[in-house]
């Protein structure tokens, strides 16, 4: 994307491409940092939340962003996923050359395409579990009696309208059974089950370096206790202050890519997500963005979030600065009725707040009656997020105050970071 000074007789415009709360937390932290926000709503939900921060933009009425980038002198866009690559305004905004917090092109292909992925760590020797891509039910069931054991089902392009959403089987029978239900209109990727020691490791790339971010972990069963089913979001997630990468993740999974990436001329985030087993790091999967439950969490934690977002936008060295006496962050999602079987729906029921927050709180699928009071409109809420010195202290935070929500039939997950952490401790 083509490098721009920074405007000198105004502070940096800054537009999501988004909805909910992430866009609502992201927005609201760079508007703190001094920026002049607004959103772009690229789907048809939770368009109430981003407008507590800033203006917001139908697609309804506005079927291209790019027009609005430059009318509103827009210095850089922040997507909240990879889908607007597949937009129909794709290539016209592409070609106006806007700087955007995304690698794009060839680079983009290590989330959007999982066994572009699966080479790559091929091609430069990193841990990668056995998976194969079938076209269709036929190869896979003979992949499987080939290879019998249990399998993380995926589809092979990254999309939220995807045919196939995460199906995570625990047996090689599991995984037969679902073979018979699935819609392999993209096929079906197959990628062994390692088990449940995961984590993650979020880096900037920028300049050609690799900075250290954050490790994190991200919660994505449905209940506590880690049952239910893989759900389409996390229902919460950990972050620790990491620029020296004290679990390895980066330097056995991320740095070894750094000749593709300088290639590519990557810039923007990279995230790794891993399984730990036979005392090593396995790749399960790269995402080309800060994340849902730990995006916010970052800026959260950055000095200058805004500053290091749009030197990262311009592919510039980084000089990160981290602020003080905060080192963990906790997320927690208050779902909502249905949630996480999404095809059940309920009414629009009131919100209720007893007391005042203490943190962050992102909204996410509500909106406002004709009293001004808050009405849940979907199957996710709000995320609570706290941060802390401390791991407990950002944990009881966030529970403290996710207790002062209530919507009839919400409910949240009561293990958040009692489980599943440390990274790798559960080998």
């Amino acid at each position: 994307m083509m490098s721009r000074a920074k405007p000198a007789c105004r502070e940096l415009a800054v537009m999501a491409l988004g909805v909910g709360s992430f866009a609502h937390g992201t927005l609201q932290i760079l508007k703190d940092a001094g920026a002049e926000v607004s959103a772009y709503l690229t789907r048809s939900y939770a368009h109430f939340p981003p407008s507590l921060a800033g203006p917001t933009f139908s697609r309804d009425l506005f079927p291209s962003p790019v027009p609005l980038v430059r009318q509103r002198k827009i210095d850089f866009v922040f997507p909240m996923s990879i889908d607007w690559a597949q937009a129909p305004w794709a290539a016209e905004f592409c070609a106006a050359r806007i700087p955007i917090l995304s690698p794009t092109g060839e680079a983009m292909r290590i989330e959007r395409e999982r066994d572009f992925a699966r080479k790559l760590c091929r091609d430069f020797k990193v841990p990668f579990p056995l998976t194969h891509v079938a076209p269709n039910r036929i190869e896979a069931e003979a992949f499987l009696n080939k290879h019998p054991r249990a399998y993380v089902l995926k589809n092979p392009l990254c999309a939220p309208a995807s045919p196939i959403h995460t199906i995570l089987c625990e047996s090689a029978q599991d995984t037969r059974s679902w073979l018979r239900h699935l819609d392999y209109a993209e096929g079906v990727f197959m990628q062994e089950y390692l088990g449940p020691c995961e984590a993650g490791h979020i880096v900037f790339v920028s300049g050609g370096e690799i900075h250290s971010l954050v490790t994190n972990q991200e919660y994505k069963r449905a209940f506590s206790g880690n049952m239910g089913i893989v759900a389409g979001a996390p229902l919460g997630g950990l972050v620790e202050k990491d620029p020296d990468d004290q679990y390895g993740l980066a330097r056995a999974l991320i740095h070894p890519l750094r000749p593709w990436l300088r290639a590519v001329r990557y810039h923007g985030p990279l995230q790794v997500t891993a399984v730990r087993r036979g005392g090593k790091w396995l790749v399960i999967e790269y995402n080309v963005r800060l994340g849902i439950t730990s995006g916010n969490m970052i800026l959260r934690l950055l000095k200058n979030p805004l500053e290091t977002l749009w030197d990262v936008v311009r592919d510039r060295r980084l000089s990160i600065e981290f602020r003080d006496r905060v080192s963990f962050g906790c997320s927690l999602t208050l779902a909502g009725y249905g949630y996480p079987y999404v095809k059940l729906d309920g009414p629009h029921l009131p919100v209720d707040i007893s007391g005042r927050f203490d943190c962050d709180v992102w909204w996410n699928e509500v909106t406002r009656d004709k009293n001004g009071g808050l009405m849940a409109t979907g199957h996710r809420i709000a995320d609570v997020v706290a941060l802390a010195g401390s791991l407990s202290e950002a944990i009881d935070t966030a529970y403290r105050n996710i207790r002062k929500i209530r919507v009839l039939g919400s409910y949240y997950r009561t293990d958040v970071g009692r489980i599943l952490w440390p990274p790798g401790h559960c080998e």
